[in-house]
């Protein structure tokens, strides 16, 4: 690590003074360290990961998103497929990756662990989607989760302005709302595993998950999950049923492995969403990382050694998560 860009959305949270003293607190460490440190803002939603390829162009060598999973989500764009290591600062209102890493929350403790880090390389996941409005076939890699039903559901209807005022609140309190006044929509996954052979299922939800840890309520949402590994953990809610639904939420909060009626976890490569003939699919709606990104059908997959990611030392002996 000897140049590095630390990427940071100027807008995001309450306190915006606050984070761009945190971002550069951080700086501060690496250059005490010796390493060239240069805080960037980010110009406009989205463009975090053209600027990170910017960077690399400029001679950077490592970047650190400063922030939480969706600015991390937007780094990795401009990232996937580099030999330039990430890292992360957790900053956000969502870390699931920085929990999953287990970094610490303090900027300056979190710098302090990335230069004591090493470089892996790991697969992403892969999202294949119509794009919103204009139907265009577009893809985006995620690092954490993509899902769709009723968790993109809660996205496409929270408002943005509750989110920054209440944080993780907004995000609960419309999960409650959805959980009591939604109509789950049936929808079809087909999904293939290791060994090729096809499985199809009506369900109410997926999820395509590569993290164990969360953090906060979901924890262990899946936890088979693996960042290493070069499979998806499915989680298929075949169900419609409310009880069944809190039930998992309860098991992933207790970090338990109970069987959930209804709710199935699977290991797949890759996995299709359709919508079932004769069913309504304009609400059904995908995700990747906590970004809305349009309709069905969508298509889940992993690309192998698609990212670097800098993961603490105190790890190296066990696999992450």
């Amino acid at each position: 690590m000897r140049k590095v860009v630390l990427l940071y959305n100027p807008i995001a949270g309450k306190n915006r003074e606050r984070r761009r003293a945190d971002v550069e607190a951080a700086a501060q460490v690496l250059r005490a360290s010796g390493v060239e440190a240069q805080p960037v803002a980010t110009r406009a939603a989205g463009s975090a990961g053209e600027q990170a390829r910017e960077a690399i162009a400029e001679g950077c060598d490592t970047v650190l998103a400063c922030g939480g999973d969706g600015t991390i989500h937007e780094v990795v764009q401009g990232l996937a497929g580099s030999d330039t290591p990430l890292g992360v600062i957790p900053l956000g209102t969502g870390n699931s990756l920085s929990n999953e890493l287990r970094l610490p929350r303090h900027p300056v403790r979190a710098a302090r662990t990335l230069l004591a880090s090493e470089p892996r390389r790991i697969a992403l996941g892969k999202l294949e989607y119509p794009e919103r409005g204009t139907g265009r076939a577009s893809a985006r890699y995620f690092i954490v989760i993509a899902g769709a039903g009723v968790d993109a559901r809660m996205l496409y209807q929270m408002n943005v302005a509750a989110k920054q005022r209440h944080g993780m609140a907004a995000y609960y309190g419309e999960a409650l709302r959805l959980f009591l006044t939604h109509r789950f929509q049936r929808f079809e996954v087909e999904w293939s595993n290791r060994q090729g052979e096809l499985h199809r299922v009506g369900v109410t939800q997926v999820m395509a998950v590569r993290l164990r840890q969360f953090g906060g309520i979901l924890r262990w949402l899946a936890p088979d999950a693996a960042l290493e590994s070069d499979d998806l953990q499915l989680v298929l809610f075949r169900t419609a049923n409310r009880v069944s639904y809190s039930l998992y939420l309860l098991r992933a909060l207790l970090q338990q492995r109970w069987k959930t009626p209804g709710v199935d976890l699977v290991c797949a490569r890759e996995a299709v969403c359709r919508p079932i003939a004769g069913e309504p699919a304009s609400n059904i709606y995908a995700e990747a990382d906590g970004e809305l990104l349009g309709g069905l059908p969508v298509r889940f997959s992993t690309v192998p050694r698609a990212l670097t990611l800098l993961v603490p030392k105190r790890q190296e002996d066990r696999d992450i998560g």
